[in-house]
């Protein structure tokens, strides 16, 4: 399986900073999405730490023999990465007046052939596009998605929550945290999407789908998706990638060139 890429951020129409962070290592297949929180530019501090630690490590583990690790050895070796991760983030919060209190959520796959390796903490999304049925992924570590498992709330209701943003799990808030891992097969033409929830709070999933659907190129559905969720008020930085599989080589563009595929 081919995969092609694309990723793009942007602060919004509210907040000054973004604390939202992307990286992209198409040469080994890793998408990793970051949303930071925290005072003053912390937030920021936290989820480049995130991005730029698990595209580091994992990717030089991925180019010494990753490829052909099995299922069981590419989770361990994410959760490793993550646990180190969460490590150094909390170490410098912990050490630095001005850190304190900052942490990120992630979300980020491992392409692997016919195989996604999918791991998240917090709120942040994946969804995948398959012949037209668009489906999230993932599961929010959040407390209105345990009010709705509880079914404390309705899916309705939950759309109109003040307390949308609070999340369970987030890296760098204690010295450990659970990354939640799934494995999906991957088939000829599926498209998946990774989104901070500056984007899936301000549109339905329908409407994410139709741009989806409707947009032309991989640049043009991610910024379709950015200018759909600030003409929505863009309350929140937002940050989208895309990675689109192919079981014949994707027609190489300039972009494609740059991303190294």
């Amino acid at each position: 399986m081919n995969f092609e890429y694309f990723c793009l951020t942007d602060p919004g129409l509210v907040r000054d900073n973004n604390e939202d962070s992307v990286s992209l290592d198409a040469e080994n297949q890793i998408a990793v999405l970051a949303d930071g929180m925290g005072g003053y530019n912390a937030g920021e501090v936290a989820s480049a730490m995130a991005t730029t630690f698990i595209k580091t490590e994992l990717g030089r583990w991925m180019a010494e023999g990753g490829h052909e690790a099995s299922v069981r050895e590419l989770r361990r070796a994410m959760e490793i990465c993550i646990d180190n991760a969460n490590r150094s983030i909390f170490n410098a919060a912990n050490s630095n007046p001005q850190y304190a209190g900052m942490g990120t959520t992630l979300v980020m796959g491992v392409f692997l052939d016919a195989r996604a390796m999918i791991g998240h903490v917090g709120d942040s999304r994946c969804y995948r596009l398959r012949e037209g049925n668009f489906l999230q992924i993932t599961r929010d570590h959040s407390l209105l998605q345990e009010q709705i498992d509880a079914g404390l709330i309705s899916l309705e209701q939950a759309q109109y929550a003040t307390h949308k943003n609070l999340v369970t799990r987030a890296l760098g808030v204690e010295d450990t945290v659970l990354l939640e891992v799934n494995e999906y097969r991957v088939e000829d033409e599926d498209l998946y999407l990774f989104c901070s929830d500056g984007l899936s709070d301000m549109m339905s999933d329908e409407r994410i789908a139709a741009i989806l659907v409707t947009a032309g190129t991989l640049e043009e559905k991610a910024q379709a998706l950015v200018d759909a969720a600030n003409d929505a008020g863009g309350r929140d930085n937002i940050s989208v990638i895309l990675a689109y599989a192919r079981s014949k080589p994707v027609r190489k563009g300039l972009l494609s060139r740059m991303l190294g595929k």
